[in-house]
């Protein structure tokens, strides 16, 4: 019988198991950051996972914190937030106090200026979405 992984939230652990025909699979114990995507936007990125919130199967996953498909995670916003910042030029997550901030000195060309105006009206990232990435 194969014995389950129960990967939990820590500092990286991976054994190794010896498979049928000398092959290695890699079980991992424990997981500290994973690949996550934001389809909407077409992007992924490689993410710190903060907690587990919800499981279907069992609370009792939730409660100990074991990572399974289909688990509900909370993972760092960080790298979301800044390549949405980056490429649509619009502040995302960001209390009212730091939106003050003087623009930016670096300078760019015009035609970077009219993509970046183009996507900033296209783009409406939803109040909801926003307090999240906070």
């Amino acid at each position: 019988t194969q014995s389950t992984g129960n990967t939990k939230i820590g500092v990286k652990r991976v054994r190794s198991l010896r498979t049928v025909g000398g092959n290695q699979k890699f079980r991992d114990l424990r997981l500290d950051t994973g690949i996550f995507a934001w389809a909407s936007d077409g992007i992924t990125w490689m993410s710190r996972v903060l907690d587990v919130v919800y499981n279907a199967s069992n609370n009792e996953l939730v409660r100990t914190k074991t990572l399974v498909k289909n688990a509900i995670i909370q993972i760092d916003s960080t790298p979301y937030r800044q390549w949405y910042e980056a490429h649509n030029g619009v502040t995302a997550g960001r209390k009212k106090k730091t939106e003050e901030k003087v623009e930016d000195a670096t300078s760019k060309s015009n035609h970077v200026q009219r993509k970046i105006e183009a996507i900033k009206s296209d783009s409406n990232i939803g109040q909801l979405l926003d307090d999240k990435i906070n």
